[in-house]
């Protein structure tokens, strides 16, 4: 019997697997696919999901993989350009945004080193219960094996489509309409730093990444899905010339060097968060629009928050109960205000008011960083309208 089984490998389960196995617990990771495998992915870490790197002891593996360090960011909008960079974190000033191919085997064999027990190419299809508390879980291997463990505590750490949520029934508690869909590629020879650009109906992303790759991913409303994806490498390059045209004639110089992904699976939504024996982690748990590029943050910031939380109480059923419940109102707390700020962009249109404050902003090199820093969770919305900010928007 294990302590903790924990259902997925990636962004939320190797780190939660690792935190609770550096506390002593034995761990058993289980994993669908086999590493290195990619994924559609934003790729963007914050600031401060790169500050739980550092204190993990795994932010030089990432940058060892030859992804490069993100330290000016631009953001342009109707007639306002910003230049900077976020806060930083717990000293991490850097932003990474590295290929799940890259960065998912850092995070599992980080696990492995803690002392989880990693398994690959395995499904889970059910649950063990006892009596009214989940008690481990039953899954098949690629080979065709049927196998059955045992655990104090199962994480559901296995993405929007979760076996786990789904076995246990979690409900949605929140949820709100898909909003954009995507598309995006990865471009060799192009010069480019972290870019943003805004239009009404329109969201352009340019993010260097491993090997000297560039990502440009572009956004456009749900509503457009259907007609997009039709001919969805047109509209993509359609909407770089119409929203960037500096941007497109870069790209017009370099080369596509990957085919084109894309998804309209833009969910908005939290679930409940755990019942007895059970937890959800990542996006298993919340997952929102990826135009903030949150969800690989998002679940470092998560699995800390468990493991946290957790602490010395997991063999002991009443005071695990306790642990997850605390550990529910944390995730209310960390990521409500961030899950309608996602959902304000994801409207795709510039409202005047932040025309407004982006202009006030503009000149000013402290308050840029600081409102970036706002974006990237290294300052809070409350920090971020401070004395200098006021006295700025009152002399616009």
């Amino acid at each position: 019997m294990y302590d903790v089984i924990v259902v997925g490998a990636r962004c939320a389960g190797s780190p939660t697997a690792m935190l609770l196995a550096r506390a002593g617990y034995s761990v058993l990771l289980l994993e669908k696919a086999r590493f290195p495998q990619d994924k559609l992915s934003s790729h963007y870490i914050h600031q401060p999901g790169v500050a739980l790197l550092a204190r993990w002891g795994l932010k030089e593996r990432v940058a060892a993989t030859n992804c490069p360090p993100l330290t000016h960011v631009s953001y342009q909008t109707a007639d306002v350009r910003l230049d900077g960079c976020s806060l930083a974190a717990d000293g991490e000033r850097a932003a990474y945004a590295p290929r799940r191919w890259a960065l998912d085997p850092v995070l599992a064999d980080g696990a492995v080193a803690a002392g989880a027990e990693l398994r690959e190419g395995c499904t889970v299809t059910g649950l063990v219960r006892e009596g009214d508390r989940v008690a481990g879980v039953t899954y098949k291997t690629a080979e065709g094996g049927e196998f059955t463990e045992r655990a104090r505590l199962v994480v559901g750490a296995d993405g929007m489509r979760s076996a786990v949520a789904r076995f246990t029934g979690a409900p949605k508690v929140i949820e709100q309409p898909r909003m954009t869909c995507t598309y995006y590629s990865y471009w060799e020879d192009l010069p480019a730093h972290f870019e943003l650009y805004e239009r009404p109906e329109r969201w352009i992303g340019v993010i260097p990444t491993n090997d000297a790759r560039t990502l440009v991913m572009t956004y456009f409303p749900q509503a457009d899905f259907q007609r997009v994806r039709h001919d969805a490498q047109a509209h993509y390059l359609d909407a770089v010339k119409t929203t960037v045209p500096e941007l497109y004639e870069r790209m017009a110089a370099a080369r596509q060097a990957e085919q084109l992904y894309g998804t309209g699976e833009q969910y908005n939504y939290f679930r409940q968060a755990w019942g007895p024996g059970w937890v959800l982690v990542g996006d298993a748990l919340h997952h929102k629009d990826s135009i903030a590029a949150r969800g690989i943050t998002d679940a470092f910031i998560q699995s800390q928050l468990l493991a946290d939380r957790v602490g010395e109480d997991l063999r002991d059923p009443a005071a695990l109960d306790a642990a997850l419940r605390r550990y529910a109102r944390d995730v209310d707390d960390k990521f409500t205000d961030f899950f309608r700020s996602t959902l304000n962009v994801a409207e795709l249109q510039v409202p005047e008011s932040r025309l407004s404050l982006l202009r006030a902003i503009s000149g000013n090199q402290a308050l840029t960083d600081r409102y970036f820093a706002t974006l990237s969770g290294a300052c809070s919305i409350d920090d971020f309208y401070n004395a200098e900010l006021l006295e700025t928007l009152a002399n616009v």
